[in-house]
């Protein structure tokens, strides 16, 4: 498996995170903070964070579900949680209706709504796209 830059692979991407019933219309234009597992020829895993001053927004986790359980999502995050520090960033922050659980054994811990930076509350992620249902949580870099 080869972890990359996710802009050349956009097309496969968008059609990953639509699979996986994840948002695509408020991707960036570009995706500079996102990376892509790819698994002979085939995008297999994605991920990605919106910076905002000096927090990141994780969004957009995502396995082929022919490649669940096989530790792409873990590799992917790690890549991103290394990015995120080397950016300056001091925390991610994430909305999940599905895994909370994965998401707190790799270091997040629930909050409230109210406890997000009011950069991030600001995103179109965490304002409009996501329902107020889903559950917030936070991981100190």
């Amino acid at each position: 498996m080869i972890l990359d830059e996710a802009q050349p692979y956009k097309d496969k991407v968008i059609e990953l995170l639509a699979a996986e019933k994840l948002p695509v219309a408020d991707l960036p234009k570009t995706l500079d903070n996102f990376i892509v597992a790819i698994q002979d020829g085939s995008v297999v895993g994605v991920g990605g964070v919106e910076v905002y001053g000096k927090f990141g927004l994780l969004r957009s986790l995502a396995t082929q579900s022919d490649y669940r359980g096989t530790g792409i999502a873990a590799k992917v995050l790690a890549r991103l949680d290394k990015v995120s520090k080397l950016k300056g960033l001091s925390a991610l922050y994430l909305l999940t209706e599905t895994a909370p659980d994965y998401f707190e054994r790799k270091g997040f811990v629930r909050i409230t709504r109210v406890e997000v930076p009011q950069e991030i509350q600001q995103s179109t992620e965490f304002s409009h796209v996501c329902p107020v249902s889903a559950i917030v949580m936070k991981k100190t870099l």
